[in-house]
């Protein structure tokens, strides 16, 4: 195939069903590709394909990308310490007890389960296992996810659009804060993303094959390698794996070149691969008998599948979520989402959303249009039409389902969009550039370029940090418009790429600057933003650090040491919440840190309380602020939380402007020292309330303890008869009291109050460094 300035430099459009039996319509020859002739990755017969060939330059310039990324993702990784606690402990157990690594529980006594499959969970204790307990040893397998996933996305594009437009890709995925964000800590998001990358590759790789026997069954076995990485995806972070599968199904429906049966037949396997891929392991929790298994933490009935059709499944789009720390669906003005924030078509644009993901959002929406439009009146099978199905698919299933979602629902989650956005964007610029002698193209481009910049000024200046570079964004990409303006009038090549280059420092200055600061920033906790600190609020899902809109209020968002004079940033003792928000971290239900006691919103009363029996035990400084799912996040209880990596790479809880819940105060030296003291002879060396609350005792010990009630207090784990049972048999030596929530304020169980009410009555109290402790190995009273 003959070259073409004016074509991608990317693959050959495949239009036909065998090779070099290739055609083109007058839209397909404007955008031929550089691929070299004689370049098939193939055998003769087999492929219908051709991989466009690399330059040396392109090698250099993938060389510098990966170096870049390898940059973003592990420098300064381990200023996070253990990030969030609660996956952190679960870890530390799995790597020291098979049958935690299996299950996924939260101890290696085995008491409960976190409130996710266990996925994410087996790459950090395999991890632990090689490189023993540390931050780094916890975050290595999120940072090495990063650069694996920037590759793919490279890799991916390049195939159908070139090797510009895969290194475009690239860049962006890499420079979107929260993506720097969440390849950086340890919850299930960093592995969800790869794995559905790798779905959407295997996907497209899938259709690059002609409709003969042997291409067919290679094509079959792609398809089936997607569906093994879709079911992973659900062992990583249940149904929210599913929302790319409209796009998948649609695009491969579309382009695969076999009859209709056959393309059902392939879909067919897939769902089987998805099936087997995942359902091994739910089939697990079923047939194993409760007692021989962690009870499943996030459900009342000790049921998987009830975790993943309520709590973690429907309950986030409807906000009925039974034991959740704070009721979602509520309505406001005509939307809803309760605390979590209001829904509808701007949410993922308002507030802290948009500065975790929307930078380049409107472009990759324009991609879409773009795309198809310089894809034009290619054949069906065309594998560029196709890759903008599957990810266009991916970005409005997925952006539309977050803006509707009434349940538990934070910033971070948006990492999911990432990829999309990535691609999206990348294939706008690229068609734009290869069309830019066409009329649409002179209009449309400085068009995009001019009201990006207006976008990116407008998320900059959602904070106060270094307010002069909005200003700068907004001229450059001004400049950089009406340079391609110029470009376009005078046909120069020259001034296009000066427009061009004026036009991406422009775009990208902004998630440079947002990612930046996220990679010079610690962030623990179970709610962490990208970033630093912005004005507006979105409810509690987010607010970075308290402050004026700044969701729950200070304490729990704390930036104290690294945003410290930004509006919006938190303080020690806290700061009242705004109208949207709950200003609780200042103490024992919700002072705004002048010692004026907040007013909880509807349906949180008695939220930060002692349940009944606690033996009077001390609040931590700056207040016990509610127990929460594991990604709505806690506090450490009594001052209580990890030592080691998590004290001294940490940071103060909630740096880095999340809510840093459960991560970065030191956990007491002499609670620490009894929880070793002849913990070989019992199965569990404590038990509390709460599981953010044990994990920080327990990766401060390295023993197992046990979280009463798993993370909000509110599962019924351990019944009151089982507990007493376990105390009975000598299996549990101390119970920590703490001002945890649990109870059916939030329409959980109560059985920790219980539990904690039948300790204050039957054992001494002692208080060890402001945190009562019960010793159960003495006898009962």
């Amino acid at each position: 195939m003959t070259s073409s300035s004016e074509g991608f430099a990317g693959a050959e459009p495949r239009i036909g069903r065998s090779r070099g039996r290739s055609t083109h319509g007058t839209r397909s020859q404007r955008i031929r590709s550089h691929a070299s002739s004689d370049h098939d990755r193939q055998r003769e017969g087999v492929t219908i394909y051709r991989l466009p060939k690399r330059k040396l330059s392109d090698w250099v310039l993938l060389g510098l990308l990966l170096a870049a990324s390898c940059a973003i993702f592990f420098i300064n990784l381990t200023a996070s310490g253990y990030a969030n606690e609660f996956y952190s402990a679960a870890a530390q157990a799995g790597s020291v007890n098979w049958e935690s690594f299996l299950w996924g529980s939260l101890d290696s006594g085995n008491a409960i389960t976190v409130d996710k499959p266990p996925a994410s969970i087996w790459l950090m204790a395999l991890s632990i296992r090689i490189f023993g307990l540390s931050s780094f040893a916890i975050l290595l397998p999120q940072a090495l996810m990063g650069v694996a996933t920037t590759y793919l996305l490279y890799a991916t594009v390049r195939r159908y659009w070139g090797n510009s437009a895969g290194l475009a890709t690239g860049v962006v995925f890499a420079l979107t804060p929260v993506a720097a964000l969440m390849f950086r800590f340890n919850n299930p998001d960093a592995l969800l993303i790869l794995l559905m990358v790798g779905a959407a590759h295997a996907v497209l790789r899938s259709l690059e094959y002609s409709a003969t026997a042997r291409g067919n069954r290679r094509r079959s076995w792609w398809m089936v390698l997607a569906g093994v990485l879709i079911g992973f995806g659900f062992l990583t972070k249940q149904m929210q794996v599913f929302l790319v599968l409209p796009g998948f199904a649609i695009a491969f429906l579309i382009a695969s070149p076999t009859g209709l049966l056959r393309r059902i037949g392939d879909g067919l396997a897939a769902m089987g691969a998805i099936v087997v891929s995942a359902g091994w392991w739910v089939l697990l929790t079923v047939v194993v008998p409760a007692d021989s298994r962690p009870y499943i933490g996030g459900s009342q009935n000790n049921s998987f599948l009830e975790l993943t059709f309520g709590y973690n499944g429907f309950g986030r789009l409807t906000g009925s979520e039974e034991g959740s720390v704070v009721p979602g669906g509520s309505s406001t003005g005509g939307t809803s989402g309760g605390m979590w924030g209001e829904t509808g078509w701007t949410r993922l644009f308002a507030g802290e959303y948009g500065t975790q993901i929307a930078w380049l959002a409107p472009l990759a929406f324009a991609g879409i249009i773009i795309g198809l439009v310089a894809v034009g009146r290619a054949a069906r099978i065309d594998l560029r039409r196709a890759s903008i199905v599957i990810f266009g698919g991916w970005l409005v299933v997925t952006w539309v389902t977050f803006s509707f979602m009434a349940g538990i629902f934070h910033q971070y989650y948006t990492v999911a969009l990432a990829p999309a956005i990535a691609v999206l964007a990348a294939i706008a610029v690229v068609s734009l550039w290869v069309s830019r002698k066409s009329i649409w193209s002179r209009i449309v481009s400085p068009v995009l370029v001019i009201a990006s910049a207006y976008w990116a000024f407008t998320l900059m200046g959602r904070s106060s940090w270094l307010p002069w570079l909005k200003w700068c964004v907004l001229a450059v990409g001004i400049v950089g418009g009406l340079t391609l303006i110029v470009a376009g009038l005078a046909s120069s090549k020259r001034i296009a790429l000066a427009g061009m280059a004026l036009s991406a420092a422009s775009l990208l200055t902004g998630p440079f600057a947002w990612t930046a600061y996220t990679i010079s920033t610690g962030h623990t906790g179970s709610i962490v933003l990208a970033g630093p600190s912005v004005t507006s609020s979105t409810g509690m899902g987010g607010g970075a650090g308290g402050g004026p809109g700044g969701g729950i209020g200070g304490g729990m968002g704390s930036n104290s040491e690294t945003n410290s004079g930004n509006e919006g940033s938190g303080s020690e003792g806290g700061t009242s919440g705004s109208a949207e928000g709950y200003g609780m971290g200042g103490g024992p239900g919700g002072s705004d840190g002048e010692g004026n006691a907040g007013t909880p919103p509807e349906g949180m009363s008695g939220m930060g309380q002692p349940p009944s029996g606690e033996g009077g035990s001390a609040p931590a400084e700056g207040g016990t602020p509610p127990q929460s799912d594991s990604e709505q996040g806690s506090t450490p209880q009594n001052g209580s939380s990890s030592t080691g990596e998590s004290g001294s790479d940490g940071g103060t809880p909630g740096q880095g402007g999340g809510m840093g819940m459960g991560g970065g105060s030191s956990t007491s030296s002499s609670i620490v020292a009894l929880l070793k003291q002849s913990s070989s002879s019992y199965r569990w060396a404590a038990a509390t309330t709460g599981s953010q609350n044990a994990a920080s005792y327990q990766l401060a010990s390295e023993k197992a303890v046990m979280a009463i009630g798993g993370f909000n207090g509110s599962d019924p784990a351990p019944t009151l008869k089982q507990f007493k049972a376990y105390v009975k048999q000598g299996l549990i030596h101390y119970y920590i009291a703490g001002s945890s929530m649990g109870g059916t304020q939030m329409g959980g169980s109560d059985t920790a109050s219980e539990i904690s009410a039948w300790v204050a009555k039957h054992y001494t109290a002692k208080t060890v460094d402001g945190v009562t402790i019960y010793d159960l190995s003495s006898s009962a009273s």
